[in-house]
């Protein structure tokens, strides 16, 4: 049965957070500094909420790492992203993007669902 024991799990659960932490460190960091996601932004008729994503990545990237010594630290986070990732996966969808442009984030959308799933399923072990 899938989701029996935390002990299993626990590799993956680490690979993840160090993973989507990693990555929503330096996506944060060039949502707020890069050029290329000023552009993005104004693409997605979003400009104004470059910063606000931004920092929310960095928060996410923040909880995801602090995981390590609260589970429940990457429980939220996990879910924040998730969602953060999934309304970027829709935004994209509606401004008609090639699917492998949306990919990555329908990919973070998921894995980070996966580890929320993990991670509240076993949140007492």
């Amino acid at each position: 049965m899938l989701f029996t024991n935390f002990k299993e799990y626990m590799w993956l659960t680490k690979a993840i957070i160090i993973f989507s932490g990693v990555s929503f460190l330096f996506f944060g960091i060039s949502c707020l500094f890069s050029n290329f996601m000023v552009l993005e932004f104004k693409r997605y008729d979003l400009e104004k909420f470059r910063v606000l994503v931004g920092l929310l990545q960095l928060l996410g990237s923040l909880g995801l790492l602090l995981g390590f010594f609260s589970k429940n630290w990457a429980i939220l986070a996990s879910l924040g992203l998730a969602v953060l990732m999934a309304i970027g996966f829709m935004v994209r969808v509606k401004i008609k993007d090639p699917f492998i442009l949306s990919f990555p984030s329908l990919f973070y959308a998921v894995l980070n669902m996966i580890l929320f799933v993990i991670l509240f399923r076993f949140e007492n072990e």
